[in-house]
């Protein structure tokens, strides 16, 4: 596996979800999933543009549980 530029890996602790409630938990999965498939396919600058804008819609999803 090639390094991760760390703002990718600064990025990938924001889509964590174990401490979740395990309905938000559900919620919060497929994302954390989604963007570490990303992350281990891509790289560059649109890539980092690309998880904050999945980081945003995770967000929303969660609160949209809540």
């Amino acid at each position: 596996m090639r390094p991760m530029h760390a703002n990718t890996e600064a990025l990938l602790k924001f889509f964590e979800y174990d401490h979740l409630p395990p309905h938000l938990q559900e919620i919060s999965k497929p994302l954390h999933d989604l963007a570490h498939q990303f992350a281990a396919k891509l790289d560059g600058p649109e890539l980092t543009v690309g998880l904050r804008k999945l980081l945003e819609a995770k967000d929303a999803f969660v609160r949209s549980a809540l």
